[in-house]
């Protein structure tokens, strides 16, 4: 497959980026830019629940007052990183909020910080991590500081194992690494499932590591900006401790998690 056309599946065309207003989700924000194709859209989403005003009592339009400025101050930050973004503030819960966005957006990738917390607003982006790699219909990027964010992404990442999956994160991962100089590693793990002539078919540079994918991965982005893995679709509870969901988790660096397209 070295020889085959290196260009990714389209999944930076439309961006979706959950903001809190926290560094956490301003890191999103800024790699979702430098992702972002030429042609393609980036939206911003920042979620007020101002649901949970109700239950405050006689504080509750105190409450949605704060919770409806942090939002809009969440937007402020994010639309000076991505000035040319569409942006919106959208009310309810951030999980359900950004599943549904995906879908009205017809986004090909949803961005989001690995952790941290709003403050009034509450939206843990753990968490929301966490649900996106689960249950969002396309790729995600899960965004973590970088050590040079002026050069990131230099230095990629791809798991590969044979399959067709692990074919489109490759891809993907190659794409990444042309369009900003860098370099791409793709890394096998013999103690899980490995279909070897499959995966010397999608690169012959390969490096065939002895532990567990999700062990090899983790050290892997050590010294990576991006580590990018395929997704089987495994969606809800289903994906629970799936490759991609602890991948994302365990990663030092920021992760991609390319779920498959129609094209595919």
């Amino acid at each position: 497959m070295d020889d085959a056309d290196p260009h990714a599946p389209p999944i930076f065309e439309r961006t979706l980026c959950g903001v809190d207003g926290t560094a956490e989700s301003l890191v999103a924000v800024r790699q979702a830019v430098r992702l972002q194709e030429a042609e393609g859209m980036l939206y911003l989403a920042a979620v007020a629940p101002l649901v949970k005003a109700a239950h405050a009592g006689m504080a509750a339009s105190h409450a949605a007052d704060l919770m409806q400025q942090e939002a809009e101050a969440a937007l402020a930050d994010a639309r000076a990183i991505a000035p040319s973004a569409s942006a919106k503030l959208v009310n309810g819960d951030p999980v359900e909020v950004l599943l549904r966005e995906v879908e009205s957006e017809q986004a090909t990738l949803v961005a989001v910080g690995s952790h941290g917390r709003g403050r009034a607003a509450g939206m843990v982006l753990g968490t929301v991590a966490a649900r996106m790699v689960r249950d969002a219909a396309c790729s995600v990027l899960v965004a973590r500081g970088a050590r040079d964010p002026e050069k990131w992404p230099r230095s990629v990442v791809a798991g590969v194992d044979g399959s067709a999956e692990s074919a489109a994160a490759y891809r993907v991962a190659r794409s990444v690494a042309e369009r900003f100089g860098g370099s791409v590693r793709a890394v096998a793990a013999s103690a899980d499932q490995l279909d070897r002539e499959a995966a010397h078919a999608i690169t012959s540079e390969l490096e065939e590591q002895p532990g567990r994918a999700v062990d090899e991965l983790a050290a892997a982005s050590d010294s990576a900006d991006l580590v990018i893995v395929g997704s089987r679709g495994l969606h809800g509870f289903k994906a629970l401790g799936s490759v991609s969901e602890r991948v994302a988790q365990r990663a030092r660096s920021s992760v991609v998690v390319v779920r498959p397209g129609p094209e595919e």
